[in-house]
Order: C-alpha cells, then sequence, then structure tokens
C-alpha cells in the first residue's frame, strides 16, 4: 500500500489549507501541519473550505520543521520556485513527503541549500511569482499518484440517469 505526505510548513490562509485537506482526504494523503499557522483549525474559512471531508484527514500537527524531521525520517521533496529540477523528473517512493512553505514567504532558503537534490519546481513563467500553494499541492499529489499508477483511487465515474455502453450512453 502506498502512502504519500503532503507538508505543510507555516501555512497562513485557512483556505488554502482547507482546500489542501479536501485533496488529501479524496487522495487518502496525510497531512502534516507545522505551526505558527496563520489561523487556527477552528476557522470557518478552513471547514468551509474542506467541507466535510475533515473526518475523512489523518492530520499531524507539529510545533517545528525540527520536530516534524525528528519525527518522519524520509524521502523529502521541498517545492520551490527556486528548485532547479522539475516536480515531474522527480520519483517518488513510498511514503514520500512533498514540502510546501508558506504562501508569502515559501520555504527558509538555508532549508532549501541544506537539500538542493531534494528540492523540485513546478514549471510557470518568470517574471510571475508563484502558483497558488493550493493548486500547487494537487499538481504534485497527482503527479506523484500518476507515478504509482493511481493506488487504491477509482478511475471511472458514473452517470446518475444515465449507464455508459461501449461509447454510446443509454437513459436509465
Amino acid at each position: 500500500m502506498h502512502q504519500l505526505n503532503i507538508v505543510l510548513v507555516e501555512p497562513q490562509i485557512p483556505q488554502n489549507t482547507g482546500n489542501i485537506a479536501r485533496t488529501c482526504a479524496v487522495t487518502g494523503a496525510r497531512l502534516h501541519l507545522i505551526r505558527p499557522m496563520g489561523f487556527t483549525v477552528t476557522d470557518k474559512h478552513l471547514k468551509r473550505a474542506g467541507l466535510d471531508y475533515w473526518d475523512k484527514l489523518d492530520i499531524t500537527y507539529y510545533d517545528s520543521f525540527a520536530e516534524f524531521s525528528a519525527r518522519n525520517p524520509g524521502a523529502y521533496f521541498f517545492f520551490t520556485t527556486k528548485g532547479r529540477k522539475i516536480h515531474s523528473d522527480a520519483v517518488y517512493p513510498n511514503n514520500a513527503y512533498l514540502i510546501f512553505g508558506r504562501e508569502d514567504q515559501g520555504l527558509p532558503e538555508d532549508l532549501l541549500f541544506a537539500h538542493p537534490e531534494e528540492c523540485v519546481r513546478i514549471p510557470m513563467r518568470n517574471e510571475l511569482r508563484s502558483l497558488n500553494l493550493s493548486n500547487s499541492v494537487a499538481i504534485a499529489v497527482y503527479e506523484a499518484l500518476r507515478q504509482w499508477d493511481y493506488p487504491d483511487l477509482t478511475r471511472t465515474g458514473s452517470l446518475r440517469a444515465y449507464r455508459w455502453e461501449d461509447t454510446n450512453c443509454e437513459e436509465v
């Protein structure tokens, strides 16, 4: 069984964290939140963005990155606009940790400098600052899951009022 871990270092915007929580819930990824955060976990914007998925989450809180790293050895991938490798060129092993920084500052440069081979970048136009955090997490999660052939995820959907029959739809 594959396990994917999403790590948010000092997230500041509750709606982003709520959206990321929902992504984690629907994909089975574990969510790790490192304090301080720019909101409380009871924030109405956080809860609204995550909808009714909060009870489907495996979530752990930490007081620092040092505490997180001491409790979670493994393969770390630091997502940053400063990365020299493209995120889709990385190979994500089972139990990988995809690590993201604050919306306003990203990850600390001393952390990135200490792990140059683990820094990855989602390609974007050079003259623009960055993607939205929750969008970046979704891109990263689905790249890792694609590499793993989407384990434990439903691959086909169904219509409510119709049945798929080969290439034609027929009404139920």
